[in-house]
Order: C-alpha cells, then structure tokens, then sequence
C-alpha cells in the first residue's frame, strides 16, 4: 500500500463521520509550526522572512498539544522553521502519537541523525524531508553547502531503524524534470517510501523582501501547468504520495477550488488565517479561524494574491474531499491509496 493502513481507513472514516454530521468546514491536517527559527536561509522560504520579528519565539509543549486538541485533524504536519531544533520534540511527537493521530515530521535533514533517538518507528509517523534536487542543486536552494549529503546520512539511518521516510520536493521555474527523475531513483534504491512534489509559486512574504529573486525562480500558473505537463512521465514512474488528481490539476488537466480551511496553520503568533501563505490575521483560537473567516473573498479571480497559487495544503484537501468531482474520482484515488 501507498500509506499505512492506519492512516487510510483513519481519514475515510474521519471524513464519512464528519459529512454524515453535516459539517462542511473541518481541518484534514493540521499544519503546526513549534518555532520559526532555522539553520538554513533557503531561497524560496518565506517563513523566516515574514517572522523575522519573532524568530527566536516557539510554542510552549501545551500549546502545541492543546492545538493539535482544538483541531482534531487526523494527521500533524509538524513544520516551522527546523522542527528538530525545538528544545521538546521528542515529547511533542509522543504526545500527539498518544493522542491517536498521524505525523508528518517536515525537515531539512540536517539534524536527524543528532536527534534520531528522540523517536521510534511506527506506522503512525513519517520523516518528511525536504529535497529540490540533487546535490549541487539542492545545496545552492538552501544556500549551503554539505546539506544534501547530511540529509541523505539523516534518511539511511531513519531507514536502518525501521523508520518511514518520504521526501517533498519544491519544482522551480528552471527545474530540470530529469534531474527530478534521478533525483526519485537515487531516493527510491536507499528506501525512501515516497515522494511529494508541489510548485514554486511567489506569494507575499518572499516578493516583498526579495521581489527580483522571486521573479526569477518562481513561477505563474501557466508556467506551472507547463512544468507539470512535461513531468507526468516522471509521476508515472514513480511511487507519488501526491494524490493522482492533484497531480492532474497541476498540469492543467482539470481544476480545484482552494479548500484552505482543510489545512489549517497554527504557528507562535496564533491561527494563521486565511492560509498557509497568506496572512490577514493570526486568530486567538481556531473556532475563531474557522469561524470569523470570509472564505468567499479568496480563490482566483477573487484575490490577486490567489491567482498563481496551486499550494498542495489548498487543493490537496479538495481532492481528498471530492470538490470538483468527476465520475471515475473515488476509484482512482483508492486504486492510488492501495497500489
């Protein structure tokens, strides 16, 4: 199977229960960020740029566990920053693991192999670590030389120890496809159990402090659709933890209504809302995201900051959801699940 079994029949019967109730805005995953602080600067980041001003802040353990508690999505992406740098990680994954959910630990690589003993393996937990590229590629994005090979020394290990690995891996404007591909099959032969892809689109808090640097590297929506055309060879070959019809809808095969609302952020200033990238107000509690957000204002052809973005936490949810259905949908993606 693509997932753990746990992990799939966790989110059917999770959103069966939730629709059978009527409800028509819940959170798939929670997107929690412990800290913003980094060891890296990477190019295309705009975390460390937009909280700059609180980039030594992190959350206590209680908040982030009473934030996982007033969510109640199924499965944790623990981000930031560098989540291995937060002081209490160990007790954090533990904590949410006794909570009955899913994890997404999203990291650089560099310090998995110090902080390896904090964890142990379980179905119920993923290594999700950043790569853009082979090696000289991947260290000029992140801006440091050595980061490649210490994630690929931090993957090994995770690997020796049982533990699951996935990788996410960010497609530029000069992205070379076949790179991707050598990239997935050197990935692949040292056991990594599958790969996330997602464009690089600009969004405000990198064109502000950075707009030449954003022009060059980040692309529109034509250019994505472009990208994504020339790779689907590259997603058929591969084992892709990117859902088919996500995939479809980046290379313009098909279209998703953003359901941002599915991927709620919740990060040292409070709920981000109304998303993971945009930023009109940071709310005290998520009822008061979910709640006191106007959802209708944004989307393309409604919000000029929405046009180019085909972000993976916006429209994966709409694919797991079945907004924009089409005849044929659930049967590809469970085929897609279980393969």
């Amino acid at each position: 199977m693509r997932f753990p079994l746990s992990l799939t029949t966790k989110m059917a019967g999770y959103i069966a229960g939730k629709k059978l109730t009527g409800q028509k805005r819940f959170p798939l995953v929670l997107m929690l960020e412990p800290l913003h602080t980094c060891n890296l600067t990477c190019t295309g980041c705009g975390r460390i740029r937009e909280y700059s001003a609180t980039i030594r802040d992190k959350l206590s353990l209680q908040e982030c566990l009473a934030s996982v508690d007033e969510a109640g999505a199924p499965i944790v992406s623990i981000c930031g920053g560098e989540p291995l740098i937060y002081p209490e990680i160990g007790d954090l994954v533990r904590g949410i693991l006794r909570r009955k959910k899913h994890i997404y630990l999203c990291t650089n690589g560099v310090f998995m192999k110090k902080k390896m003993d904090e964890f142990s393996p379980t179905s119920r937990f993923f290594f999700n670590v950043h790569l853009d590229g082979l090696e000289k590629t991947h260290d000029l994005m992140v801006e440091r030389e050595g980061v490649f090979q210490a994630a690929v020394e931090g993957i090994r290990l995770a690997k020796e120890r049982g533990f699951m690995v996935c990788t996410n891996t960010t497609i530029y404007r000069e992205t070379d496809i076949g790179e991707i591909d050598q990239l997935f099959t050197f990935l692949a032969g040292i056991g990594v159990d599958g790969f996330m892809v997602s464009p690089a689109y600009g969004y405000q808090a990198v064109h502000a402090t950075n707009p030449t640097g954003a022009a060059e590297i980040f692309m529109t929506r034509d250019d994505v659709r472009a990208k994504f055309k020339e790779a689907q060879s590259l997603f058929a070959k591969h084992k892709m933890m990117s859902s088919p019809i996500y995939l479809e809808f980046l290379s313009g095969k098909r279209e998703l209504t953003c359901t941002a609302w599915g991927n709620p952020t919740r990060n040292v200033k409070g709920w981000k809302g109304p998303c993971y990238l945009i930023t009109d107000e940071h709310h005290e509690t998520f009822d008061g995201l979910m709640n006191n957000t106007d959802w209708n204002r944004y989307g393309k052809g409604k919000d000029p900051r929405c046009e180019h973005c085909l972000v993976h936490c916006g429209f994966e949810p709409s694919a797991a959801l079945g907004v924009n259905g089409k005849l044929g949908d659930s049967l590809k993606m469970l085929a897609w699940q279980v393969a």
